[in-house]
């Protein structure tokens, strides 16, 4: 007889316990995403749904509704919100940054245009908003239109950062709570709200999401510098080579002498780089320690998350999230 492969992943063991919502949320965004007039529509969202990506979002939505008791369907709409807001920044994401690679495979804009890959995003967009009325719920509409205006906005505030040496810390932590832990603390409230919770366990669950959200950004961002391109699902050095001010690149700058703060304005303020500049880089980062505390400041916000979770009811559930706080971050141990 042969043994099932063990689940491993605190991911896949969330899924495992949500699994017949996780299929209910799919079967929506299959039919939430065609359009009768515009094939073109399908073709792009389904190419970058086709591209694989763990669906988290969704999954904490889904989680942080069942972890409060839960037993109603309309979790399964709000998951399918987040997902359709997250697809939605992706592509557009792509447009901005001019990316050839997502997940491994080719963009859309690179396979379509980015005509299409805006366009498409802002039907994903429309699509959301409609499912987030459908509960009827205002608390849960206010929380994710919220969401949706903060992603824009730290989109914004990345754009005007990028090549700016005098971004900071504190305009780097707005940034990633924009791209991403926003979307993150909003999927995890929306799910304890459209369960009713106590305003104690909403808060908890919605601090937990940003903690988690920021962990996990700071993570890829140092592993664009530590990482391979097979665990990125992206190339090495694309954070570097589009100019972005993230952590690792602060603190080098912080601490750097003059010559290599002349380095800094030639590849980031300038856009001047040239072969070998990526490993000069590191080089740069690692004699400063920027990539360790880099990658302690990531931990810590992990510890946070966990410590979030504390007023929570105890069961397979909790303990799987507290769980993916630390495994978002194990990569970079």
């Amino acid at each position: 007889m042969n043994t099932p492969a063990p689940v491993e992943t605190p991911i896949e063991r969330l899924l495992a316990l949500v699994a017949e919502d996780m299929d209910g949320v799919a079967r929506l965004i299959r039919e939430r995403m065609a359009s009768r007039h515009a094939p073109r529509i399908p073709e792009v969202t389904a190419h970058l749904v086709g591209a694989g990506g763990k669906r988290l979002r969704p999954l904490l939505t889904l989680a942080a509704a069942r972890l409060c008791g839960y037993r109603g369907a309309d979790h399964l709409k709000l998951a399918a919100t987040v997902e359709f807001i997250h697809t939605a920044t992706l592509l557009h994401d792509d447009v901005v940054d001019e990316s050839a690679r997502r997940r491994g495979r080719p963009t859309a804009n690179l396979l379509w245009d980015n005509k299409s890959s805006v366009l498409v995003g802002d039907y994903l967009f429309a699509r959301a908003f409609q499912l987030m009325v459908e509960p009827g719920n205002l608390q849960v509409l206010d929380i994710l239109s919220n969401a949706a205006a903060v992603i824009a906005e730290g989109e914004v505030l990345q754009l005007t950062a990028a090549a700016n040496l005098a971004t900071d810390e504190a305009v780097y932590l707005q940034v990633i709570r924009g791209k991403t832990a926003a979307l993150f603390s909003a999927a995890t409230e929306a799910g304890a709200v459209i369960a009713g919770a106590k305003p104690e366990v909403a808060c908890a669950l919605r601090d937990y999401g940003d903690a988690l959200g920021i962990a996990f950004q700071i993570a890829d961002d140092l592993l664009d510098y530590r990482g391979t391109d097979d665990r990125l699902g992206k190339n090495v050095g694309d954070d570097f080579r589009e100019r972005k001010m993230s952590l690792p690149v602060i603190r080098a700058l912080a601490q750097a002498d003059a010559a290599e703060r002349a380095f800094w304005v030639r590849v980031i303020e300038k856009g001047e780089q040239r072969e070998g500049d990526l490993a000069a880089a590191m080089a740069i980062m690692a004699r400063h320690g920027c990539l360790d505390s880099t990658r302690d400041t990531a931990l810590d916000h992990a510890v946070r998350a966990r410590s979030a979770l504390a007023p929570l009811p105890e069961g397979p559930i909790r303990a799987q999230l507290a769980d993916l706080a630390e495994f978002v971050v194990a990569r970079l141990v």
